[in-house]
């Protein structure tokens, strides 16, 4: 066990492509335990995002903005060497079901090995957002769907805006 430390900030990681209210539930509850949440966008290069790293950056900011101790940044590389530099070792993760479970387990585990003093708090959203991602908000939404009550208001914006564009140069 560790010695006990002041928490100043813990850190919400994800792409968030895009933000959910999942997210936003998710970084409610860990703001009413830690004194501010850094949200963390990932660039991360591997996924096939519908949105930039930029604009994910700015929608994120955008959102948390209006939330009191939330700050948000977007960062490149591995968690675990963001963390060392800026001498955190508090991370928040959102758990839904099994399977979120299974996932988080393995890639505690293995930052554990890489940084032996992070601490992983695993967070449960509501009810109501259990099963919502952003995976599923964007096929929602490629195929007409209203995604109005799973997303806040500029998100669903910015969904709509990024679709036009794909079906306009698709029809060219």
């Amino acid at each position: 066990m560790h010695t006990k430390a002041k928490i100043s900030v813990c850190i919400y990681p994800g792409t968030f492509d895009p933000i959910t209210n999942g997210h936003i539930d998710i970084i409610k509850r860990a703001r009413y335990l830690f004194p501010k949440v850094r949200v963390l966008v990932a660039r991360d290069a591997n996924k096939n995002t519908l949105f930039s790293f930029t604009e994910r950056v700015h929608i994120v900011k955008t959102v948390s903005s209006r939330m009191d101790g939330v700050e948000c940044e977007g960062f490149d590389g591995l968690l675990i060497d963001y963390l060392k530099k800026n001498h955190i070792n508090i991370v928040v993760r959102g758990l839904r079901a099994v399977s979120d479970f299974d996932y988080e387990f393995q890639l505690t585990l293995m930052n554990r090995k890489l940084y032996p003093s992070v601490e992983f708090v695993f967070v449960m959203p509501g009810e109501e957002y259990f099963f919502l991602s952003s995976s599923l908000i964007k096929e929602i939404a490629s195929l007409g769907g209203d995604v109005g009550e799973f997303v806040p208001k500029i998100v669903e914006e910015e969904i709509k805006k990024k679709l036009q564009t794909h079906e306009t140069r698709y029809k060219s």
